[in-house]
């Protein structure tokens, strides 16, 4: 339900952050997020140094605040290869200059939340990402008590693939962060439910042939061997191995 403590109708608008946005968007990251960023961060934000970012305005606030950020979303291309999440995508290594987009952090002031600005900015990252012809996701961490986070992710059709475990620390405390993934131009996952279940076909069939194969090589040597009455035949079993899917109560991909 949309916020409704306005004296007047906002006009949100979306454009670059800019070096002049500095000051608010220290200000309102101290104020949403529970983790300190550096001022180094800060001035690659403002100054376009390997970050993307875009800032929400209100066109509509008075007093000279028009233009005055009330939201944002901050961003950087990272090379697939060294993401670390190489495993969860469809990676090709003749191909190394694919990238991805990953989400750095995204906010919105209080009195402007459930307005579907978050929704608007994630869409803007989106948007550039697949008009990069190499990237082929776009990724975030989430952090596991952030639910309202959580499940705007899923409603924009990302994939939760994972669980790390103490991956945020604050003040001393290791919380559990949910890795999701938007894929973009092709991408996807390396595993996508019909290729498990082909996996699984092949896993089962190759064993049973292997299993087969042992059976006739054993029968062939039986001859040689003393009969028993206990024991008819010598049969090597194969280990047994499980085949486990990315999931922990999330949607698998």
């Amino acid at each position: 339900m949309a916020n409704q403590n306005f004296s007047h109708h906002p006009a949100i608008c979306y454009r670059p952050i800019q070096p002049s946005d500095l000051e608010v968007l220290e200000r309102i990251h101290a104020e949403i997020f529970p983790i300190r960023y550096e001022s180094e961060f800060f001035q690659s934000v403002v100054h376009e140094r390997d970050i993307v970012s875009w800032a929400a305005v209100d066109r509509s606030r008075p007093n000279g605040h028009s233009d005055e950020l009330i939201g944002f979303v901050t961003a950087r291309i990272a090379m697939a290869k060294e993401a670390g999440i190489g495993d969860l995508l469809r990676y090709d290594p003749s191909k190394p200059d694919q990238t991805l987009v990953y989400i750095l952090t995204l906010g919105v002031v209080e009195t402007y939340r459930n307005l579907g600005i978050a929704r608007s900015l994630i869409r803007q990252v989106i948007k550039y990402a697949s008009s990069v012809p190499t990237c082929r996701a776009v990724y975030l961490h989430v952090i596991s008590y952030n639910v309202p986070a959580i499940h705007l992710y899923k409603k924009m059709s990302f994939k939760c693939i994972r669980r790390l475990q103490g991956f945020y620390l604050i003040n001393g405390q290791h919380y559990d962060s949910f890795l999701f993934v938007y894929y973009v131009n092709g991408g996807r996952s390396p595993c996508s439910p019909l290729e498990l279940l082909l996996a699984v076909v092949s896993y089962v069939t190759g064993g049973l042939k292997s299993v087969a194969a042992r059976i006739r090589k054993n029968e062939e040597k039986t001859a040689k061997w003393p009969k028993c009455k206990d024991t008819q035949s010598l049969i090597s079993m194969q280990t047994k191995r499980n085949i486990t899917t990315q999931c922990t109560g999330y949607e698998c991909v």
